[in-house]
């Protein structure tokens, strides 16, 4: 039935109006240029150039990338706008992995370094290269155990980090930083084509004898990261990477959990991580409801711990002019995101697990949680270098895993104990 014009405007005036001026604003969806900023540019020809010499060709000059991407408009959007809007955790400054695949490396690095300055109020930098030459020298030797069905590429885990420490100790970034003379950015293209090429060969040819095998890795990560030291001298003392660990990082490398929430095991219960950089398929992954995830996470923020998380960075609220990671009310209205709809993302792949990052502050602004984000990714360089602002929905609905010490979320813990 068709209203007539009269009755509509009586029912505007008596009421209609108030209603859908309180209406909670959508986010509209719109296409958004995104073109390399002068230095983005600079820095992809300095690295087109390097590769082109090292495989000794001429050099060609990429055509400009072109092109839109879904985003949204965020300038009506109630938001942080600097670190300064966060009381923010200790850490060391944003370091960059450049044209490296070792996020999980950089984030829970960082992280790391928060727990040894929490625990015994120490600015400690370490290497993260060190612990990448170890974890590649791990993949390689599974790759050889498993007749070459184990992955072989950049990508990891947090808990890769712990692994390789326990087995090989740690080092300063001054005593390893993973760069030959004359280099200042990294850039593991060559190193993952050499790692790559090597072993197809060895797959090809049937060569699994891991000590010659690993003898030829060793020397391509050497010619490449260099050669990783044996010892370190602190206080005028020599100690090993695993002295050095012990005496002066002093980290129980026990006391970290790393919970995640799926609906593909069992709840509160360890499970494994299925996606392809848990290459070793590693069980050691709490799996709790997504309530009690996100409670926790909160919660150990909230109580000052610092936390390495990973997920998903591919989504249309996710933008690096802003420093925004926010789901967009046209994807997913905030008060249907819950276990479900996390979960459905998950098993079609447009959650993924793509990068790692290091949680170190978080603000209450208009009833939403933000929490500061330390990113060593290309797009976190773009607004505030070396920082994101993720809102509590892409929290809940992209991140997949955490890791933090078991003391920031006893709780959990017991509530995991106890239901066991």
């Amino acid at each position: 039935m068709r209203r007539s014009f009269p009755a509509l405007c009586l029912c505007l005036t008596i009421g209609v109006l108030p209603a859908l001026a309180g209406t909670p604003q959508k986010d509209q969806a719109l296409y958004k240029d995104y073109p390399l900023l002068e230095r983005e540019r600079q820095e992809e020809e300095a690295r087109d150039r390097f590769l082109a010499e090292a495989k000794g060709e001429p050099y060609k000059q990429a055509e400009p990338k072109a092109g839109k991407r879904l985003s949204l408009d965020f300038s009506r959007l109630d938001r942080p706008h600097a670190v300064s809007d966060f009381k923010a955790i200790w850490h060391n400054p944003p370091k960059r992995q450049w044209w490296t695949n070792t996020c999980w490396c950089f984030s829970t690095t960082s992280f790391l370094e928060s727990e040894i300055h929490r625990l015994h109020g120490k600015d400690l930098k370490l290497s993260e290269m060190y612990t990448v030459y170890w974890e590649y020298v791990e993949k390689v030797r599974e790759f050889v155990r498993t007749k070459g069905t184990s992955l072989v590429a950049e990508g990891s885990e947090s808990n890769a980090v712990l692994a390789r420490w326990k087995q090989y100790g740690i080092v300063p970034e001054k005593d390893f930083t993973g760069l030959k003379p004359g280099e200042t950015v990294f850039n593991h293209e060559r190193l993952i084509g050499e790692i790559t090429s090597y072993l197809d060969y060895v797959k090809k040819q049937q060569l699994w004898n891991e000590e010659q095998v690993l003898g030829s890795l060793h020397l391509i990560l050497d010619k490449h990261l260099g050669k990783p030291p044996v010892a370190v001298k602190v206080d005028g003392r020599n100690l090993t990477p695993k002295e050095y660990l012990e005496q002066v990082v002093k980290l129980d490398l026990e006391a970290y959990v790393e919970p995640m929430s799926t609906l593909s095991e069992p709840f509160w219960q360890m499970g494994e991580y299925k996606f392809p950089d848990n290459w070793w398929h590693s069980k050691d992954y709490l799996n709790v409801p997504l309530d009690d995830w996100y409670a926790a996470l909160k919660g150990a923020v909230e109580k000052g711990y610092t936390v390495a998380i990973g997920g998903d960075v591919s989504e249309p609220g996710y933008d690096g002019d802003n420093d925004i990671a926010i789901v967009p009310s046209y994807d997913i209205p905030q008060e249907a995101i819950d276990q479900s709809s996390r979960e459905f993302r998950i098993d079609n792949h447009t959650s993924d697990d793509d990068h790692g990052l290091h949680i170190v502050g978080l603000v209450k602004r208009n009833g939403r949680d933000w929490f500061l984000v330390r990113d060593s990714a290309r797009s976190g360089q773009r607004g505030v270098p070396g920082y994101y602002f993720y809102r509590d929905d892409y929290v809940r609905l992209k991140m997949l895993t955490f890791m933090v010490h078991r003391d920031a979320i006893k709780p959990l813990l017991e509530k995991a104990k106890a239901s066991r």
